[in-house]
């Protein structure tokens, strides 16, 4: 195991309990991912209680233009980085909604940016809606995200939904530094 992989199961662990209370609360699955290179792995996961649910498997690489915990890692890196990481790893569509333009995607970074959130409406498994949010301060780049399908995850939930993950994510953050 590789200390990328070992510190990414550290975190995972001790952001367990905070995952357990995004489901709890908002009732849909929660993931935390980290940025490794140019995609995102899924480092841990609380899973939400509807039968009909999420499941990304913990170790699960995935592309950063076509997940929201992806387009999320991409609002925290300059539009250079971005455009580089759209080139190096290809814009491949997931369903007809992903973003396969890198002036889309630079567009959409931009509306992340400014609003403080990602959404993945489709675009990487069709009927599935996920909101997510990076985790401030860490040494790498790290989001969380909430899942599930878009009959239940609306953008009425989003309004909901937004401002617990990012009480959450400062949660994380404050006991990843030991505050």
């Amino acid at each position: 195991m590789g200390l990328g992989d070992a510190a990414g199961r550290q975190l995972g662990a001790g952001a367990r309990r905070h995952l357990a209370r995004l489901a709890r609360e908002l009732g849909e699955t929660a993931n935390l991912a980290m940025l490794d290179g140019e995609m995102a792995v899924y480092v841990a996961q609380a899973a939400s209680s509807h039968s009909m649910r999420m499941f990304t498997e913990v170790g699960r690489r995935v592309h950063l233009h076509s997940t929201g915990v992806g387009k999320a890692l991409l609002g925290e890196l300059p539009d250079a980085a971005v455009r580089e990481i759209a080139t190096r790893a290809g814009l491949e569509p997931a369903t007809d909604r992903t973003i396969t333009d890198v002036g889309a995607l630079l567009t959409a970074v931009g509306e992340i940016r400014e609003r403080g959130y990602a959404v993945d409406d489709g675009e990487q498994e069709i009927g599935v809606r996920c909101f997510a949010v990076v985790v401030p301060g860490v040494p790498v780049p790290t989001a969380l995200s909430v899942s599930g399908p878009a009959a239940r995850v609306s953008f009425e939930f989003g309004e909901r939904a937004v401002p617990l993950l990012h009480e959450v994510a400062r949660e994380v953050a404050a006991e990843l530094s030991g505050s």
